[in-house]
């Protein structure tokens, strides 16, 4: 669809009114736009007469947007926000490192043995990991790309699918005593090592068979403590299966079950808009080994 120029508010009050909606006050808006306070005030105001609606009103000592308002920054936000995109990729930023969120433990279980490959082909390009299990949004932390865990769908991103994250179980070598599989009731006689908050975790076991309010375990509150504990034979660990695969490969753990659903899973996330080349040339390789 043609931009109707002719209809659009000023950009100067544009801008201004999505500085205030983003620092959530006046004050904070003129500092990060260099403005005074009463030249902000003075941008949002045009702009409420332009479009004919209240955008902010006063909230006790503060500042909060309106219906209209909080909309109008929605869309202010991402289109900006795209507008930063296409300027940085047409700056290059050769120099630049790779920006990547992902939790840790997949940055650790899956990443890590794998990056090597990626430093071989790509020397030039530099990355820049940042291990955080939060849901971060990309732009305003600063991250080119996301690795999240889930069903595809969250709103301002652009996803694809990169590895299954199906549930699996697991147990060390020495739990098991020569032992290639367990029955239910087997599975249910045994300690687990379990992680704490998946809500998908009872599901499963209620799929095998079992009772997952009679079981015995230790709960972590991550998977790289429940990994550590099941390597050394404390319980049947019950984790993604991306997670698992390296231990599998090694002989540290045994496979017991894999569910081999599709969903959820572990998906590449990135804001919208072009990327540089290499954010483009990182994306590329993390499909081919996935």
């Amino acid at each position: 669809m043609p931009i109707a120029w002719n209809r659009l508010p000023p950009l100067t009050s544009l801008r201004a009114f999505q500085a205030v909606a983003e620092m959530q006050g006046l004050s904070a808006a003129a500092r990060a736009l260099n403005v005074t306070h009463a030249a902000v005030a003075q941008q949002v105001r045009a702009l409420e007469t332009h479009l004919g609606v209240a955008l902010v009103h006063r909230a006790g000592r503060g500042m909060a947007l309106t219906a209209e308002g909080a909309m109008l920054a929605r869309a202010l936000d991402e289109g900006f926000g795209t507008i930063q995109s296409g300027l940085e990729a047409l700056r290059g930023g050769a120099d630049r490192p790779v920006t990547l969120t992902l939790t840790p433990t997949f940055a650790t279980q899956w990443l890590m043995p794998r990056l090597k490959d990626f430093w071989a082909r790509h020397p030039e390009i530099g990355l820049s990991l940042n291990p955080d299990p939060r849901v971060l949004d990309l732009r305003r932390a600063g991250m080119d790309l996301a690795i999240r865990y889930g069903n595809g769908q969250w709103p301002g991103v652009e996803s694809k699918f990169l590895t299954s994250a199906r549930m699996a179980v697991a147990a060390a070598p020495a739990l098991l005593a020569g032992r290639k599989a367990l029955s239910a009731a087997e599975m249910q006689a045994e300690d687990w090592i379990l992680t704490n908050d998946w809500p998908e975790r009872n599901n499963t076991l209620r799929a095998l068979g079992l009772n997952p309010d009679k079981l015995e375990r230790t709960e972590f509150p991550d998977e790289a403590l429940s990994l550590a504990a099941a390597r050394q034979g404390l319980g049947i660990v019950m984790e993604s299966l991306a997670l698992l695969e390296d231990d599998l490969r090694a002989g540290r753990l045994v496979l017991l079950h894999d569910s081999r659903d599709r969903l959820p899973a572990y998906f590449l996330v990135t804001p919208p808009g072009p990327q540089r080349a290499a954010v483009r040339a990182f994306a590329k390789w993390l499909s081919q080994v996935a």
